[in-house]
């Protein structure tokens, strides 16, 4: 492709002639994006709008020192590799602070579990201080300050460990332990915090710090060193709320990136308590002169979750800068104004770029895992490329070509509007596509997946050799790189020979996963940790028919129209026509399967826009099609059944996960596929979490979060894939609701959700630190999402950092990418 170097100085020579010709409107972030080389290093961490940054400038109502020692060091134990002593050499207190220290590499084998050998560390290093059972019921934080001392380490970071007894739970106390995640920056003091509101702490039994050891990269040296000192336990003015609908007190929650011209625009706050409850009024002020340009009355709102204020100035239409005031709250800066989410693009290929596998990544890591390989009947590939998937070291070859997707329909949007923008986005899409091409075996199979943790030492014939990637030959997921690649094809233009191949590829992908599907039918799915595995019937032949538009729209073989038409009669038959027997005769929903036991829901991966991909595409290509008005009236359903969601969780604009059949747990074979590793009581769960939604009829209910159990739970990619659905639909039938509905769930994204935070690092403001313990804290960077709370059905966003819900995900980043080229 064009040297993205050669287009980035053409374009800076000519910048003064031409000032339209400009990487962002933000003056500042175009110079870091230009110090970047168009992100082919790392964009520098914005850490003073952190909710870190913030939250250590709460005011402090009590503090109670907890030395890390005051005689000797008795009261602390180690366990595990390395070991712990008393030091001199780093310390913020009088006396010495706590030194720990661990190998990097122990010269042995990794091994994890029986059923995933190879998602496996080398050991574990950890120190903890036993308190017996203190109550620490006057205090709500603790902080700590750590210095590493790690010798070539790109990437540092150690979890804190939080434990009390098992006592009586009390209101508002959610959690009695956690292992929390801090990146740390290395050779420097980081003060850390955890805030301990939520936590039982009336019988503490212990603190520690502890690292999973997880091998060398190529510039690491063969010891960690980290010094802990300054623990505190702190009482603090107004900690942040985890768990509800309501806004913190005083708290104004807006979309920190800020707002569209001409588009609604309108921020929450709790009128119900805080000292700001009684304020009327609020005010928009420019930021830089503080003059007020807009003022208001908040309006109250009464809706299904509560007593709202809304401060609503959506007439106001002058772009610029602004905050809003409310009583003696105010915000900070945030936009008005055209290409508001073009900054967050950036940031979040920013995050892509930061996860590639098998390429040196400036700051943080060298070339990785070149020596992790996939087998099939005597040969042999190297699994090194595309991109980690999360925040450990694992990989899905099929959540690559998602994001390859995204990245594909984000620079067909954005070739005419910022073309280095899109120039950079098409460059991150062939890396992918290159990964998905490469580790094809030809006969249908693919190298599929690999969960891992480790660095690997590069060189073929040591200890660390993996030869277990999976490889599979599944119908599913070649109809799906078959899209991919069609896509692709029509996509790239500058390299006539790879497009050349990528049509032949897309045929061949294609014709093999309908000799499979002819040969074996729906099913297949053998490896419960990919994230396909959940894939109902529905979305199967909703998926091949999508994928038969696109092989129709790249070649225009009127073979694949035909079956692009036969396919999706089976997802056509899956969808409810019939209403409900509630207030609204909700209808428009898919089932798994034409049997109906079980609705189609998502609690992790979700590829639900498919459904309406599928249908969209078959009117765009087939509009003199007998069956025409019944796909198109298949898209009006279900985009009536997305606007029916909205109310339940207004005045948020995230959309609920949808209906729930109360007998769903009955259908176990769709149960179990979309829950894995269910608990012994996963029937009753179901009912309790189901009955926590609102009632319909006499059978289903509305849930506004999934019913999930276990680890694999995180709202992200559920509500933007329903969000890019409702843009699917809103284009198609041109309807602003349908559209608005999806500007929505980039709202709530962004922090216009209860916790005030948003959830792509770097962008807007209040965004909080995640757990990517292999790449380190990263600009863009996305997680799996915001949970439920229990049993309940409200949202839950604690400051622990751990899987699944708070680990960076590329899913999430690709999610966004293709919500956004949607706009």
């Amino acid at each position: 492709m064009k040297n993205i170097f050669f287009i980035l100085l053409s374009s800076l020579i000519t910048l003064p002639a031409f000032p339209q010709i400009r990487l962002s409107d933000d003056v500042a972030f175009e110079k870091v994006l230009v110090q970047s080389g168009l992100i082919h290093s790392p964009l520098p961490l914005d850490d003073l709008n952190s909710y870190e940054s913030f939250g250590l400038k709460k005011k402090i109502l009590a503090r109670k020192p907890l030395p890390a020692v005051e005689k000797d060091n008795s009261e602390w134990t180690h366990s595990g590799l390395g070991g712990m002593t008393l030091s001199t050499e780093k310390r913020i207190s009088v006396a010495a602070s706590l030194k720990m220290f661990f190998p990097t590499f122990t010269g042995k084998r990794a091994t994890g579990s029986p059923d995933d050998p190879d998602y496996a560390v080398y050991g574990h290093c950890r120190i903890q201080k036993e308190f017996n059972g203190e109550n620490w019921e006057s205090f709500n934080r603790i902080v700590f300050s750590i210095y590493p001392d790690c010798e070539g380490a790109r990437v540092v970071n150690l979890n804190f460990s939080f434990d009390n007894a098992e006592t009586p739970e009390k209101p508002g106390r959610n959690r009695r332990s956690a292992s929390h995640l801090i990146n740390l920056k290395n050779r420097e003091w980081n003060h850390c915090f955890l805030d301990l509101e939520e936590f039982q702490r009336d019988k503490v039994m212990r603190i520690g710090f502890n690292c999973s050891i997880k091998g060398k990269d190529r510039t690491s040296g063969d010891t960690s060193i980290f010094y802990i000192d300054g623990i505190e336990l702190q009482k603090i003015e107004n900690p942040e709320i985890v768990s509800g609908w309501l806004p913190a007190k005083n708290a104004v929650v807006y979309p920190t990136t800020g707002y569209e011209l001409n588009q609604p625009k309108t921020a929450i706050v709790d009128i119900t308590s805080g000292a700001t409850r009684s304020a009327t009024s609020f005010q928009l002020a420019e930021a830089k002169t503080n003059i007020i340009v807009y003022e208001s009355h908040v309006k109250k709102e009464k809706t299904t979750l509560g007593e709202f204020g809304i401060l609503d100035f959506s007439s106001f239409n002058k772009a610029g800068e602004y905050r809003l005031k409310w009583g003696e709250t105010l915000t900070p800066a945030f936009r008005i104004g055209d290409n508001i989410w073009n900054n967050s693009i950036w940031r979040v290929l920013n995050f892509i770029f930061c996860q590639r596998c098998g390429y040196p990544v400036p700051g943080k890591h060298g070339t990785c895992h070149i020596d992790l390989f996939s087998e099939h009947h005597g040969k042999r590939i190297s699994y090194a490329g595309g991109w980690h998937d999360a925040g450990d070291l694992s990989q899905q070859t099929l959540q690559t070509g998602d994001v390859v997707f995204s990245l594909l329909e984000s620079y067909n949007r954005q070739k005419d509007k910022n073309n280095l923008l899109a120039q950079r986005l098409l460059e991150e899409a062939e890396w992918g596509l290159e990964f998905i091409l490469r580790n094809r075996y030809g006969d249908g199979y693919r190298a599929s997946s690999m969960g891992l943790l480790i660095w690997q030492d590069g060189i073929t014939g040591t200890l660390d050799d993996i030869t277990s990637v999976r490889v599979q030959n599944l119908a599913f997921d070649n109809f799906l790189y078959s899209a991919y690649e069609a896509y692709a094809a029509m996509t790239i233009n500058h390299d006539p020979a790879l497009k050349e191949y990528l049509i032949k590829t897309a045929k061949e992908d294609f014709n093999l996963a309908v000799n499979k599907h002819n040969e074996s039918g729906y099913g297949g799915f053998l490896h419960l940790y990919e994230h396909s595995y959940n894939t109902s019937e529905s979305q199967y032949y909703a998926t091949m028919s999508w994928a038969a538009g696109m092989m129709f729209k790249l070649t225009g073989d009127r073979y694949y129209a035909t079956l692009s038409a036969d396919y999706i009669r089976y997802v056509l038959d899956c969808q409810r026509r019939e209403p409900l027997k509630d207030k609204c005769g909700t209808k428009g929903f898919f089932y798994r399967d034409k049997s109906r036991k079980s609705i189609v829901h998502y609690i992790h991966q979700s590829r639900e826009q498919v459904y309406m991909q599928a249908l969209a595409l078959l009117c765009e290509t087939q509009p003199g099609h007998a069956e025409y008005e019944r796909w198109a009236d298949a898209i009006h359903l279900y985009g009536v059944y997305l606007k029916s969601l909205m109310e339940y969780t207004f005045p948020y604009g995230m959309l609920s996960s949808g209906v729930y059949n109360i007998n769903e747990y009955k259908d176990t074979e769709g149960f179990n596929h979309l829950h894995l590793f269910p608990p012994d009581n996963a029937s009753e769960l179901y009912m309790e979490q189901v009955k926590k939604g609102v009632q319909l009829d006499s059978e289903h209910y509305l849930k506004r979060f999934p019913v999930w159990f276990g680890i694999f739970n995180g709202n992200t990619a559920v509500h933007l894939s329903m969000g890019k659905s409702a843009a699917i639909c809103g284009r198609f039938l041109d309807d602003a609701e349908l559209l608005r509905i999806g500007r929505e769930q980039m709202e709530w994204t962004v922090g216009k959700n209860p916790f005030g935070q948003s959830l792509i690092y770097g962008e807007g403001a209040n965004y909080p630190r995640m757990d990517s313990f292999s790449s380190g804290e990263i600009t863009g960077e996305m997680p799996v999402g915001i949970r439920s709370l229990g049993n309940e059905d409200i949202p839950y966003w604690p400051q622990v950092n751990n899987a699944c819900y708070k680990e960076v995900w590329v899913t999430s980043a690709g999610k966004w990418l293709s919500l956004l080229s949607e706009y």
